[in-house]
């Protein structure tokens, strides 16, 4: 187990994170808040606090770190778990105890088909790969770069995306666009991959407790990410040498600088050819229950929103200025 003694307050919320099969992101992000929180406080002991000194924490998150409605409320989740999960004292949901922050609900940023080409065209090697598959698969960015060698069914012409948000599996198209060049990646990788396993450093990280069960897996083709980093790095508990998964910010500044350069006036992200994807397939009349499947939405109010940025339903009028 990686992270704090299994004794400290940190252990102990990594513990009891990981007792409920939590996402490793969840797990850092709780753990993050916890050290704010006592730092704080003066690095007093949680259990020393109660409700008015976490709305106290909150206040300033608000006041005076100016933190967005979803950070905050992030905040206050890990608070919660903190005390209920690892403390045994819940705090109280109510006026007077520990409220969530109300978020804005924006339409989401999309991308013409147009915009989108003359993105894609500024984007260069694995970064190109990447965005059309954002945009292809409508896949999120860490699906999209922690996707196994085995994930990919060029055969079938489909992506198992395997423990998405709400650790949901489903399956999207692979793009025909992108799966010439993509086989042409994973051949270069996969005969660095074999160098990297004669040399001693083939491995990966593996989810749960397959490493132990599956002999052989940390090192098999099959387990290997798509889109590896180019460095490996020391794996603590292991003591080896492992290659971890591009990480995220390569290709966030990728597309950053690719959108500036395409000159698109749009706060446009790698998560923009996501609400891309969804968009242009209901303007091609895919029907919202298919795109709310390939999205991996639990609900269907959450795919609904790109109907609201088609000017559907509703909101399906004709302004009385194109009569004149």
């Amino acid at each position: 187990m990686t992270g704090s003694p299994p004794g400290t307050l940190l252990g102990r919320v990594r513990a009891a994170v990981r007792a409920r099969h939590y996402s490793p992101r969840t797990e850092a992000s709780y753990v993050g808040w916890v050290k704010r929180f006592v730092v704080f406080h003066g690095r007093r002991h949680p259990d020393e606090l109660g409700e008015a000194d976490v709305r106290a924490f909150l206040d300033h998150l608000a006041e005076h770190d100016r933190v967005s409605a979803s950070t905050q409320n992030q905040a206050v989740a890990a608070l919660l778990f903190l005390y209920e999960a690892v403390l045994g004292r819940p705090l109280a949901l109510s006026p007077q105890g520990i409220v969530h922050a109300k978020e804005l609900h924006r339409l989401p940023v999309v991308l013409s088909r147009e915009e989108v080409r003359a993105v894609l065209a500024q984007l260069n090697g694995v970064s190109r790969l990447v965005g059309l598959l954002l945009y292809g698969s409508g896949l999120r960015l860490l699906e999209c770069l922690s996707l196994r060698v085995k994930d990919v069914d060029f055969h079938r012409g489909e992506i198992r995306v395997r423990g998405g948000k709400g650790g949901v599996d489903r399956v999207v198209p692979l793009p025909l666009v992108v799966q010439g060049p993509l086989a042409d990646h994973l051949a270069r990788w996969r005969a660095r991959h074999a160098r990297d396993v004669q040399a001693g450093v083939g491995r990966v990280p593996l989810p749960g407790a397959l490493e132990r069960k599956v002999s052989g897996a940390v090192d098999d083709w099959a387990w290997q990410w798509v889109f590896p980093a180019a460095r490996t790095h020391h794996d603590p508990v292991s003591g080896e040498e492992r290659r971890h998964h591009l990480h995220e910010s390569a290709i966030q500044r990728a597309v950053r600088d690719a959108v500036r350069a395409a000159g698109i006036p749009k706060r446009a992200t790698c998560h923009t050819f996501r609400h891309s994807f969804a968009t242009h397939l209901l303007e091609s009349g895919a029907d919202v229950r298919t795109v709310q499947e390939l999205l991996g939405h639990r609900d269907l109010r959450t795919t609904m929103i790109y109907t609201h940025v088609l000017n559907r339903g509703g909101l399906g009028v004709r302004s009385p200025a194109d009569t004149l």
